[in-house]
């Protein structure tokens, strides 16, 4: 582990790796679903969350919307997607406050208390402090914590995405015609969410071939 102060204010100050012990166990958060039914619109969406909702429920990007599961929104410049809030909360949260998608749960609700802290070698996962109101939590193997099949292989995809994300962002910051930034998301809204993905094949493979393609316009 390393230690960095810059994100002492939101963290514990602490650099984890996939295989760090961090204490997030909240005894499976027994009583409580404070994060569900308060952070909807701050769940926003990529692909592989598109993906594996869709496989979960057997809807595609466009059922998803019109149905209220998930909703458009701006975050931070960008129009993406986001867990819509459901009037007492996510959508999926059971009548016994549980998660219904728990297995299928998109990758923010997976890290959650952990976030991501990006740098020139890739990223870090940071503990958000403040943000879990449980207070006793007991120690997890961060890779066991999220729970993702091939999780290498995954977090290779994030530091992907997360280069398209940034490179979008810096469009739309930039001193552009407003038409040309309305396409943008046009098409980047259809290019990694609306056109369907299969969701009997490999993600990977589909997300590469239309990130190839995205760099080839």
């Amino acid at each position: 582990m390393e230690r960095f102060v810059m994100i002492d204010e939101i963290s514990d100050g602490q650099l984890y790796g996939r295989d760090d012990p961090v204490r997030l166990d909240a005894n499976g958060c027994h009583g409580c679903s404070f994060c569900c039914e308060n952070m909807c619109d701050t769940i926003v969406l990529d692909p592989w969350d598109i993906f594996h909702l869709s496989a979960c429920l057997g809807k595609n990007f466009a059922a998803l919307l019109t149905e209220g599961y998930i909703e458009i929104g701006l975050h931070d410049l960008l129009t993406l997607p986001n867990i819509r809030d459901a009037g007492e909360g996510c959508g999926f949260l059971t009548k016994e406050k549980r998660c219904g998608i728990h297995a299928s749960r998109p990758g923010i609700c997976r890290l959650f208390p952990l976030g991501r802290y990006y740098h020139d070698d890739g990223f870090s996962y940071i503990l958000q402090t403040g943000e879990c109101r449980v207070e006793e939590r007991s120690k997890k193997r961060i890779r066991d914590w999220l729970e993702i099949e091939d999780l290498e292989r995954y977090e290779d995809y994030v530091l992907r995405w997360h280069d398209l994300i940034r490179t979008w962002r810096e469009f739309m910051k930039e001193d552009n015609p407003v038409e040309a930034k309305r396409k943008l998301n046009i098409m980047l809204l259809r290019m990694f969410y609306e056109k369907e993905y299969e969701t009997d094949k490999d993600f990977y493979e589909q997300f590469d071939a239309r990130l190839q393609a995205w760099q080839n316009l």
